[in-house]
């Protein structure tokens, strides 16, 4: 991981650093300023995932241009795939220019020319994946550069997908972090062909980053369909078509997941907090209904698993 905070340096020097900072992020760029004014406040974050690099980017307005020199300049054939989150951005390649608003995203080949004009401050997901990666049939996505692509069908998969694979991090196995990317870019290469997203392969991404999601949030009382939703920007019908396959609804498997957690804690010796503490750690808030769920998952009562770490704990005489 790698963190670019422009506006730490003084004002007179932010928008040369800034020139340096994403030719060293990205690929070669030139950006020239949209407003007069010293100062040029910005920031940049990247984390590699696998052969990709995410960046998060927050940045003033400007037009920023990788024009022939650049293209020259540049080590490596690329797609950008842009996630907008704050901000238009006027994107042109080729013969196509459209307006890309939060929300949407867009495509762009690091080896032909492309422009970005932003007409005020913006944020945005920008993902770096080698051309063998997401086009084995070169000129295949030619026609489709520089559109921007809304959060339907198979876009919205794209998107939500860039929004998940953001928090990705190094806990997460090299080989699962492979098939994340994988599944990235089958659906940005369905979405800007118009074809159908690979269901089953994406089913099983969502899940398991929804999982990870849930799992980091067990405490949260907030947690439901129409939360998790807004954060992987999907509908209640994609969530629970995700989770249909392993036999247990979004519902049931969160409600599985904390009372897993509350039994691992009760069954720590270390842990000393009360049985109705436990409960509320893990979002259970009425100690009544706690109890019948854990005696219908477990077979037994709470203060049984409780008992059992107590006796454990105590010291053995000889």
């Amino acid at each position: 991981m790698a963190v670019w905070d422009v506006a730490a340096r003084p004002d007179r020097e932010q928008f040369g650093y800034w020139h340096e900072v994403i030719c060293q992020a990205f690929v070669p760029l030139t950006p020239s300023r949209a407003e007069r004014g010293t100062g040029f406040a910005a920031r940049v974050e990247t984390r590699p995932l696998h052969r990709v690099v995410r960046a998060s980017i927050a940045s003033q307005p400007q037009r920023t241009a990788h024009g022939p020199v650049d293209v020259a300049r540049t080590d490596g054939a690329y797609y950008f795939v842009n996630l907008q989150l704050a901000g238009r951005c006027e994107a042109r390649q080729g013969r196509t220019t459209s307006v890309v608003e939060p929300g949407q995203f867009t495509v762009v080949d690091t080896t032909e020319p492309y422009w970005f004009d932003f007409d005020g401050p913006w944020r945005m997901l920008s993902y770096r994946l080698p051309h063998e990666l997401l086009d084995a049939r070169p000129g295949l996505l030619a026609p489709h550069l520089g559109r921007n692509r809304d959060a339907t069908g198979a876009g919205g998969v794209v998107t939500a997908l860039l929004a998940a694979l953001w928090d990705v991090d190094d806990t997460t196995p090299p080989g699962a972090r492979a098939d994340l990317e994988l599944a990235l870019a089958s659906a940005v290469s369905a979405a800007l062909a118009g074809s159908p997203a690979p269901r089953e392969p994406l089913r099983e991404v969502l899940r398991a980053e929804v999982l990870r999601y849930v799992r980091a949030r067990l405490g949260d009382r907030s947690l439901s369909v129409a939360t998790v939703c807004r954060r992987f920007a999907v509908s209640p019908r994609t969530l629970h078509a995700a989770f249909a396959d392993g036999g247990a609804t979004f519902a049931t498997t969160v409600r599985r997941l904390r009372l897993e957690r509350c039994a691992a804690l009760l069954a720590d010796p270390a842990v000393t907090g009360t049985i109705t503490e436990v409960a509320a750690s893990a979002g259970f808030d009425d100690p009544a209904s706690f109890a019948r769920a854990f005696r219908r998952e477990f077979g037994c009562a709470p203060g049984d698993v409780r008992r059992g770490a107590r006796i454990a704990r105590a010291p053995r005489t000889i």
